[in-house]
């Protein structure tokens, strides 16, 4: 079993890289099966999700090559089958994706029920109703999710609400449909633009990304043979930024896109922080000990609420009373369990968490909870008096590239070793 042993009280400083972004990366992957032809990914995040996609894709018929670790070339020519490997699938829950894309490439698909972060019910309900409306018969039976339709026919689809996961799997199954397809009231997250940006260059006519209503022109063929960068992950930046303040560091973080990054550092800048933006990176910094704030999480352009937990350990150590409305996942709170081990006078019930600043928090043994509650927790570990070990270091994995090197670079005391 790894883990991650923190020695803490330490203000971070210096220049950290973003990566490519992971939920960009997990939507693009599948999209290449939608392609007749060769095409290459650049920017790619190294993380496990990514991996686990393309290792999927290769037992669908793909040839992966991958030419440095952020980098690779798919060819989809040769997709010879549409159930895709159940045991791996469960693991990551954007595996869903393979539904709209097999779908759509073979008008059949069969997928195991995602996994991922336990973060409560994640319902596929509006997935289901947008492929039922291109025309497809869905079933969920043992485990597997399984989809076929004769053809696919454009169709107007409304989302209940806006789901980011049933936006880009609609979009996915009706870029090959007969027709036009509209889906209103659609999620607007950097990556649903990224994952149309890039089916465009494949030879698709998707209008509207970003906005609340895309329309999709269906096309006869995506042929590849190009390639596309993944937009740099603005939840890792952001990531960064809450570290900074939390630590009362300094740091500059370079390959990041600002506007996506504006809620953030509306926040920042309201507990006391100070951000400097220019062109394609942010400096930022904090001298003093973070002010109280209230979070309300909200799909994009809102708070995200990816770094809800980040912000949590800010809110933590702030001077007095933040309240947090977690509007997306039911669960998102676990990792407040953990912080009042290390200190934290954090009160939590349901959607709701009461965040009592303390003067400071105090290492001790914890546990990531989830993907982004694992960010959260090293952050913690490097503000904390003493020392923090971090287990379940898988799910901080999934959705971070080299995490410690990261933070090692700005002067965190971190390292990670084999128990």
């Amino acid at each position: 079993m790894e883990k991650l042993v923190i020695t803490g009280k330490t203000p971070l400083k210096g220049t950290v890289e973003i990566s490519g972004m992971k939920n960009a990366a997990v939507a693009i992957i599948p999209a290449t099966l939608l392609i007749n032809g060769i095409c290459t990914i650049e920017n790619l995040p190294n993380i496990s999700d990514v991996k686990l996609y393309c290792n999927i894709l290769k037992e669908l018929g793909a040839v992966i090559t991958w030419k440095n670790e952020h980098e690779v070339t798919i060819d989809s020519r040769n997709i010879n089958c549409y159930q895709a490997p159940l045991d791996v699938t469960r693991k990551f829950r954007a595996s869903y994706y393979l539904i709209g894309a097999l779908l759509g490439r073979c008008k059949k698909a069969i997928v195991g029920l995602p996994g991922g972060c336990n973060l409560g019910p994640r319902p596929i309900d509006q997935h289901i109703k947008g492929f039922e409306a291109l025309g497809a018969t869905v079933e969920a039976t043992q485990g597997n999710i399984s989809a076929q339709a004769k053809k696919l026919k454009g169709n107007s689809i409304y989302m209940d609400i806006a789901s980011v996961g049933a936006t880009i799997n609609i979009i996915l199954a009706s870029v090959l449909a007969e027709g036009t397809t509209i889906i209103d009231n659609a999620a607007k997250e950097p990556h649903i633009v990224d994952i149309a940006n890039f089916l465009n260059t494949m030879g698709a006519d998707i209008r509207g990304a970003g906005t609340d209503v895309i329309k999709i022109n269906g096309v006869k063929e995506l042929t590849g043979n190009a390639t596309y960068s993944v937009v740099p992950d603005q939840i890792e930046a952001g990531t960064f930024m809450l570290a900074a303040v939390a630590s009362r560091g300094d740091i500059i973080i370079k390959n990041c896109i600002t506007k996506h990054l504006e809620p953030v550092i509306a926040k920042v800048i309201e507990i006391g922080g100070h951000v400097d933006a220019n062109g394609d990176h942010l400096r930022v910094w904090c001298k003093k000990r973070p002010e109280k704030a209230n979070i309300k999480t909200l799909p994009y352009p809102g708070f995200p609420t990816d770094l809800q937990s980040q912000m949590g350990v800010v809110l933590s150590i702030a001077d007095g009373t933040s309240i947090i409305n977690e509007t997306i996942w039911e669960s998102r709170f676990q990792y407040t369990v953990e912080l009042n081990k290390m200190g934290a006078k954090i009160i939590s019930q349901g959607k709701s968490a009461v965040f009592e600043g303390v003067p400071e928090l105090t290492g001790a043994p914890v546990y990531a909870t989830d993907l982004r509650a694992g960010a959260a927790l090293i952050i913690a570990g490097i503000i904390a008096n003493g020392t923090t070990e971090i287990y379940n270091l898988n799910h901080i994995d999934r959705g971070y590239e080299n995490i410690e090197e990261k933070f090692k670079n700005l002067g965190a005391k971190i390292t990670r070793v084999e128990e």
